[in-house]
């Protein structure tokens, strides 16, 4: 580090999911003269029912600037609602005391939108990772574009979101196209090889097993038991050893949950991972025979492995599909179909070679870039509407 004051960078993570995806980002801002950051660390982080994962970055000696513990938000639009309360009150105490240069936030958690609404009386910088995607199943389509909307700067995983932020009338020069920063792992990172990932989760990898990542959809909370029903009997139909993922901490997840312990409780071969961690995360993707779910992992990063993989629902509707996902309602015999087309050699040999459309790992070192050269000034804060120009 030079002998200038460095930029102050305040990165938000509320959970396993960012905190993998802002990883290299935050090793580039390091690595970078005249940049330094720190963490405020929120949501499902520090929660016990979520498995306490503030531990990983505290294991990696993530500098912490604050903590705002959330209550449980699992139960209800009431309780998630007055999650989000707690979350800009404590945003807004932790500013008035502590001015960073630019806040940068990931994705489109309501915790990550409530931070992000509490920096707006402040007039701080604003930037946003992963704007401009659809995913009309959630209530995170919401949270994303509104987040679009209170932010100075854009990194889009793809041009085709990058256009779409630009649709929401944001001035050219704000958007860049990064790709997805959770592939620069891959790129960059160690990643555990498969007896260390088996000894550290006591998983018995001599079989490549099925990963399952199931959410609720937050616009059809009401239907969620039903959802998970008939995803779990489409397993009890399938031979083959099965990891499961713990639900994130949406409404809902408490009846998914319930379901998921009932059914490891009757399959035996059937492990439940409470939080992977987010390299652990990967390694497991590398390991595995398929993915099964609706995460949006399944459409960014598994890509990487050419692994198959079984998209449920509609929580991810209109996002750009890669090559190895398959698509199937939430139908019993549908998703069955699904998994015997994806465990099929044939399926998986004509993966090979796949290109992935999120990117190619580089994105960390552009966001650095960006986040160093842009000046902060009243072009920066005042952000003007760009009219589309129309015929």
């Amino acid at each position: 580090m030079s002998g200038k004051i460095a930029r102050k960078i305040l990165v938000v993570t509320v959970g396993r999911s960012d905190f993998g995806i802002s990883r290299e980002i935050l090793n580039r801002i390091a690595e970078m003269d005249g940049l330094d950051y720190s963490l405020l660390v929120s949501g499902a982080h520090l929660s016990q029912a979520a498995g306490y994962t503030v531990r990983e970055i505290e294991a990696e000696n993530r500098p912490i600037a604050a903590r705002i513990p959330l209550p449980d938000s699992h139960g209800s639009e009431e309780a998630t609602a007055q999650a989000m309360a707690t979350a800009v009150a404590g945003t807004a105490t932790y500013l008035a005391r502590e001015r960073p240069d630019i806040v940068l936030v990931v994705g489109d958690r309501f915790e990550t939108f409530a931070i992000a609404a509490a920096t707006v009386p402040f007039n701080l910088p604003l930037a946003h990772v992963h704007g401009g995607e659809v995913s009309f199943g959630a209530t995170d389509d919401s949270f994303r574009h509104a987040i679009t909307k209170i932010s100075h700067l854009h990194f889009a995983a793809t041009r085709d979101y990058a256009n779409r932020i630009l649709q929401m009338g944001e001035e050219p020069w704000r958007v860049h196209v990064s790709g997805a920063p959770s592939l620069d792992n891959l790129r960059r990172a160690e990643l555990p090889d498969r007896a260390v990932l088996a000894s550290r989760f006591n998983l018995n990898l001599d079989r490549p097993p099925l990963l399952v990542t199931f959410h609720p959809v937050t616009r059809q909370s009401d239907d969620v038991g039903r959802q998970i029903q008939v995803l779990l009997d489409a397993l009890r139909k399938v031979d083959i050893p099965i990891v499961i993922t713990a639900p994130n901490a949406d409404v809902g997840s408490d009846v998914i949950r319930s379901e998921l312990a009932r059914f490891i409780a009757e399959r035996p071969s059937v492990t439940l991972v409470e939080s992977f961690g987010s390299l652990n995360y990967l390694a497991m993707l590398r390991e595995s025979a398929a993915m099964i779910g609706n995460s949006s992992s399944g459409l960014i990063e598994t890509p990487a492995f050419a692994l198959p993989t079984i998209n449920v629902g509609d929580r991810q509707d209109g996002r750009t599909r890669p090559q190895n996902v398959i698509d199937v309602a939430v139908d019993t015999d549908a998703i069955v179909a699904g998994l015997r087309r994806a465990l099929s050699p044939e399926f998986r040999e004509g993966l090979s070679g796949m290109a992935n459309p999120y990117g190619d790992g580089t994105a960390s070192d552009l966001i650095a870039k960006v986040l160093a050269a842009v000046e902060i000034d009243a072009r920066l804060i005042a952000k003007r509407f760009h009219d589309m120009k129309t015929d």
